[in-house]
């Protein structure tokens, strides 16, 4: 069953509210904010499919909402529809300067109003398929490394807000190019496949993300997760790569493909930037394949280019 959009109407006057949720509940999952503080958490909670705000409001009036919303890269490309009772042409230019995608007066048009949200979710639908497949991998089918590119400095972001802790794991095939030498590029190919599909398998949570990095590197980004859990999860990624049992008899470290991994965590994220964080899961990959690969190396952030890093092996 195909879901529903999601529609959050921010607006101070329960009557409003009201009229409009009955107005669209049929057709939509429909929830709603009294004031634009609150439309701004809950635009950021819920990452509705489509807003519809108010201007005058006490406090932060629909402008300012609007302009913080397109602000945030976490709620930018949600479509926003003014539905105010400002009916002037310089109200509407305004609001539309502001980044909104439309812009209905009161007394509103129950027909227009339907049709228009229909519309809109209909072109943020196709928006959304566009973007979905401009960000997967074309031979693996999971996230690319743009969608990692994007999605990492997301919840940078987002970390530094919360100060919970990210972690990001680095993932390598153990000697690929013998693999391909030894079987061929089809079958490497396959390889490839089998490797991300186990390593999607391995993630517990819809949040976390594996991505293709180029070649045969993965990566991997965990929300809020520390040192420890990061932890289990590289050993969920190892045993379910070891679990394949893909023949490789080239490679000096096992009989079957393995994988070598290096990850990072950043407890606190004050002075650092994202791109320290990728840096710092490279090198411990790196740590791991000199150690003689089919393991884990850990370092966090804050003491990466200061301190060796420690190293966990992993039986075959």
């Amino acid at each position: 069953m195909e879901q529903r959009p999601t529609i959050l109407i921010i607006d101070d006057t329960p009557i409003n509210i009201r009229i409009l949720s009955e107005l669209l509940m049929d057709r939509c999952e429909v929830i709603f904010a009294a004031s634009g503080r609150e439309g701004l958490e809950r635009a950021m909670t819920a990452r509705p499919d489509l807003i519809l705000l108010d201007i005058m409001m006490p406090g932060m009036d629909g402008y300012e909402v609007c302009r913080r919303l397109k602000a945030e890269p976490a709620t930018q490309d949600i479509p926003v529809i003014f539905v105010t009772a400002l009916g002037a042409e310089a109200d509407e230019a305004r609001g539309l300067q502001a980044g909104a995608i439309d812009y209905i007066t009161k007394p509103i048009s129950p027909a227009i109003v339907r049709m228009r949200v229909h519309n809109h979710l209909e072109l943020k639908r196709h928006r959304d398929l566009l973007a979905e497949m401009a960000t997967l991998d074309g031979l693996t089918g999971i996230a690319n490394r743009r969608r990692f590119d994007e999605l990492l400095q997301l919840e940078w972001h987002r970390a530094r807000r919360t100060g919970h802790p990210l972690s990001l794991l680095m993932i390598d095939i153990d000697h690929f190019k013998r693999y391909n030498d030894r079987y061929g590029h089809l079958q490497g190919d396959d390889c490839l496949r089998a490797v991300a599909q186990a390593l999607c398998r391995a993630m517990q949570r819809g949040g976390d993300l594996v991505a293709r990095y180029g070649g045969e590197e993965f990566v991997c980004i965990l929300a809020e997760t520390d040192a420890a859990g990061a932890q289990a999860v590289a050993e969920r990624l190892l045993a379910q790569v070891a679990a394949l049992q893909i023949p490789h008899e080239d490679s000096p470290v096992a009989p079957q493909v393995t994988i070598s991994i290096g990850y990072c965590t950043a407890t606190s994220l004050s002075g650092h930037t994202w791109q320290q964080l990728v840096s710092c899961a490279d090198r411990n990959l790196y740590q791991a394949k000199q150690a003689g690969r089919n393991r884990v190396a850990v370092c966090d952030l804050a003491h990466c280019n200061l301190l060796s890093c420690d190293e966990t092996e992993q039986n075959p």
